[in-house]
């Protein structure tokens, strides 16, 4: 039974000791339109009943960004529709890693920092207008904002919403531990800059399920911090299962921030559609740590460029044309030379791939060790567009090739077959440790 109580001058529920507050219950905040400070009342007497269910029914609900705090769950019934302003002028700046780097950023959209038992939830939309963040971005001061991020959080899960038009990487948790984003659907144009899917970094007990994933850049990215991060951390023990990621630029993507190491991820049962790459690895010297314990099984790829990239050389971002980014020379080891090792790819299905069928490249001092396929089925397009399957320098695209391998240590082979290859199947050198069966 509801039993309704009018407390600090505004409508709260009380429903089994759970209070909920309903947003259009406080229409009085709203000025022109803007939904921002309902939104903030709401939230702040959630906090002073301890915590409860912020209730968004059906309706457009134009607002600046929404901070959540412990013990509340913003809900959003079918038919609900956050609409946030890109009236990036008059927006709260904060202070928040992007790619690793410390610096400020508008405040995210939906955002929690230093907060358990925070909840998204329903089967609303949340829109972030991201068409004048992507055009101008040369311009602002500060870094676009993230879509729905949580900073140092505890016990979050994120489920059901649909998230589009986010203005830089969509759902990142930083630092977090014990998040479960199930059920969401992600969709950015495939022209907008930098609009990742979700990007768990330096965070740990990840679990990822059900989605669908379509966006600009990576569809899930797994990262950890970059040399230059202030307090590195591991991003660790996570699952992702169930999920389709259609275009992007990767599938699933590990780096090329690792600095804090990277390890125990099982991705299984997902397809990848048409993603420029399928499952990619990436660093450099400098970076490093380690990326470690991974298995990948049960995939379905169809159309990409390339299904497995692992790139040690890789140059995009800030000092990637310095010469130990690209030197072939073997240097020597130390605490910033990073590794890639024991990862177990199996039951992959592969269709239509262009460019090879796979990638490796270790570095001369550090060969990647202990990789082992099995039970795949590789297809190549003979006179697929041709493309460079790794950023990384003095690379000539490819297209129609089958493994390229170079500084691979213990690679294994067990019932792979590869159909279509213009050229050699397997191109190795000297550099490679190699069983086939």
């Amino acid at each position: 039974m509801i039993e309704n109580k009018l407390k600090n001058k505004l409508l709260v529920r009380q429903n089994g000791g759970i209070t909920m507050i309903t947003i259009t219950d406080l229409r009085k905040e709203v000025k022109e339109g803007d939904w921002t400070n309902a939104f903030k009342k709401a939230v702040e007497t959630l906090v002073s009943q301890g915590g409860g269910t912020l209730y968004v029914p059906a309706g457009c609900y134009y607002t600046h960004s929404i901070q959540l705090k412990s013990n509340i769950t913003l809900y959003l019934e079918a038919g609900a529709v956050l609409d946030f302003t890109d009236d990036i002028e008059n927006y709260e700046v904060i202070s928040m890693e992007f790619e690793g780097i410390a610096g400020t950023m508008y405040k995210p959209l939906i955002y929690a920092s230093e907060e358990e038992n925070v909840s998204v939830v329903g089967q609303g939309r949340i829109n972030g207008n991201g068409k004048r963040w992507w055009e101008e971005s040369k311009n602002f001061p500060h870094k676009r904002p993230y879509l729905v991020c949580f900073d140092r959080c505890k016990h979050v899960r994120l489920e059901g919403v649909t998230l589009e038009n986010s203005p830089v990487w969509t759902v990142h948790p930083i630092y977090c531990d014990d998040v479960v984003i199930h059920g969401v659907k992600i969709k950015n144009p495939a022209d907008s800059p930098n609009t990742d899917g979700i990007d768990p970094d330096s965070s740990k007990n990840i679990r990822i399920s059900d989605c669908i994933i379509d966006v600009g850049d990576d569809c899930i990215a797994i990262k950890s911090g970059t040399e230059d991060t202030p307090k590195k951390m591991p991003c660790e023990n996570i699952t992702i299962t169930n999920c389709n990621m259609l275009h992007g630029h990767g599938g699933v993507v590990i780096g090329s921030e690792m600095s804090g190491g990277v390890r125990n991820i099982t991705i299984s049962n997902c397809v990848f559609q048409e993603t420029d790459r399928g499952i990619r690895l990436k660093t450099r010297r400098k970076r490093g740590s380690i990326m470690e314990n991974m298995v990948f099984e049960n995939i379905v790829m169809d159309k990409v460029m390339c299904p497995f990239v692992f790139n040690m050389y890789y140059y995009c971002g800030a000092g990637g044309k310095e010469k130990h980014v690209w030197d072939k020379a073997a240097y020597p080891l130390d605490e910033t030379t990073p590794a890639i090792r024991d990862i177990m790819i199996s039951n992959i299905l592969v269709t239509s791939a262009t460019a090879a069928a796979g990638f490796m490249y270790g570095l001369a001092e550090q060969p990647i060790e202990n990789i082992r396929f099995s039970n795949c089925s590789i297809r190549m397009v003979s006179d697929g567009k041709p493309a460079t399957p790794a950023m990384m320098a003095q690379l000539e695209p490819m297209q129609g090739d089958g493994f390229f391998l170079r500084n691979v240590k213990g690679i294994c082979f067990s019932n792979v077959h590869i159909t279509g290859v213009k050229g050699e199947v397997i191109n190795t050198d000297e550099t490679v440790d190699i069983t086939v069966s």
